[in-house]
């Protein structure tokens, strides 16, 4: 495949097999994970999460190497003793695949698959296929293509290295320039038309995404007379398991990360004639490509203009704090951490370390340990949404002319009925409804009468 072909982009031609296809299916995978000393992640949980993203991308896991070091290196990002190690391992095991725990500059890659003659693919690039291959609906398929793009796009000098006369080996001498005497030649023509290519693709599908973006703000605005709900929290915690027990949704709800991509919205019936609009996301994970967040913004919107976020901790993963952090620093980068929200411990089934749930559960004592898959706290869970969503409530009788439909059908929508009555071209109804929506019914419905409130 060529740039010229970018109608449906899964990758880069390189002059080599060995990046034709940057899927990792069905492929035996070695995995390279660094610990720096400086390194704000614990190597071992990011290597193990690693393990897990190439798993969901179909790979079968052959062997790890590991290392220790103060910086990365400039040419290999390993030591040059390692990737000589990591070279016979791929040979005596038959490796497809090398997938980097790290983003690395297309140097980077070139050098270690030149030494290995192996595919070489970083952190991003695999977290970029596996929602390339879960995207099912366009507007999916849009945002991870522009989010593909915007990534390779700054990488494509260092991409190709098959051209004659590639620009770069004599470094920029001037404005615009992107060689010096000696570079210029079909390398540098061919690189600019595919930069040309690559601007035009991504000037489309921003166009496109935008439309998308607005046409989603009006259709989540149009809710405005529901109170919305959104569950977010890192990928694989249970959100689809918890909108599954909720709504009877019926969504995919699997173990595995990103198994949701696409925004699931459903009626949730608290009871006590109260509902929300209940809306499952995409999860997140460490380090999730920035371009990524940008480009799925569109799919985020309902977490964006929710009314209250449920944030779903795994708590019976040993890493559910990182994980928590994770995901509130992705959700400042969106503008939502002025929303209210309501941390949700869930899997308290499947803890095993109780020593290290107790220490969650004091760093996060607002929180409310639930299990989806068991159901166990999903009725406390019922109850402090319905007073977060419609406060406090009363018994009430409500006066309504028989010909008033709009007004009668709120009050059998936002109240439980418990008795009525017909009388004089009236229906008086005795409720239990919330206060606020019982202030929208004396709004909206100014010809009701509240006969009776206690």
């Amino acid at each position: 495949m060529t740039l010229a072909a970018l109608g449906g982009y899964n990758g880069i031609e390189l002059g080599t097999e060995l990046r034709d296809n940057i899927s990792v299916q069905r492929e035996k995978a070695v995995l390279v994970g660094v610990a720096f000393d400086d390194s704000p992640y614990d190597p071992a949980a990011s290597l193990k999460e690693l393990a897990s993203l190439a798993e969901s991308a179909g790979a079968g896991i052959i062997g790890v190497v590991r290392q220790r070091r103060q910086r990365p290196d400039g040419r290999y990002y390993i030591g040059k003793g390692k990737v000589e190690e990591l070279a016979e391992t791929v040979e005596r095991q038959g490796a497809d695949v090398i997938i980097v725990d790290d983003d690395l500059s297309p140097a980077q890659i070139r050098e270690i698959e030149e030494a290995c003659k192996c595919k070489v693919i970083d952190r991003s690039e695999l977290i970029l296929d596996i929602f390339a291959n879960r995207a099912r609906t366009h507007e999916a398929r849009l945002q991870v293509e522009l989010a593909q793009l915007e990534y390779t796009a700054p990488r494509l000098r260092g991409m190709w290295t098959h051209l004659e006369r590639i620009a770069g080996a004599g470094g920029g001498t001037g404005v615009g320039s992107v060689g010096g005497i000696g570079t210029r030649g079909p390398g540098e023509r061919q690189i600019e038309i595919d930069r040309r290519i690559v601007n035009r693709r991504v000037t489309m599908l921003k166009r496109q995404i935008d439309e998308i973006d607005r046409r989603k703000v009006r259709q989540v605005r149009s809710r405005g007379d529901h109170f919305n709900v959104s569950l977010v929290g890192y990928t694989n915690a249970g959100k689809s398991t918890l909108m599954n027990a909720l709504t009877d949704a019926g969504v995919l709800a699997a173990d595995r990360l990103f198994a949701t991509l696409d925004t699931k919205t459903r009626r949730w019936n608290l009871g006590a004639g109260d509902c929300v609009l209940l809306s499952d996301t995409v999860g997140f994970v460490q380090r999730l490509p920035h371009h990524l967040v940008a480009s799925f913004r569109a799919t985020l919107e309902e977490a964006i203009h929710a009314d209250l976020l449920l944030h779903i901790v795994d708590a019976s993963a040993p890493t559910a704090w990182s994980q928590y952090q994770a995901v509130t620093s992705v959700l400042d980068e969106l503008g939502c951490m002025g929303h209210h929200s309501l941390v949700l411990l869930n899997k308290t089934d499947a803890v095993e370390d109780q020593a290290m749930f107790q220490v969650l559960r004091h760093q996060l004592p607002d929180a409310l340990p639930i299990s989806a898959r068991t159901a166990v706290g999903l009725t406390e869970l019922t109850e402090q949404v319905r007073e977060l969503a419609g406060g406090p409530s009363q018994r009430a009788v409500i006066r309504l002319r028989t010909t008033d439909g709009r007004a009668i059908a709120f009050v059998e929508r936002h109240a439980e009925v418990l008795d009525r009555r017909y009388a004089d071209h009236a229906v008086e109804m005795e409720v239990v409804i919330r206060n606020s929506h019982l202030n929208r019914l004396r709004e909206h419905h100014p010809a009701s009468q509240v006969v009776n409130a206690r």
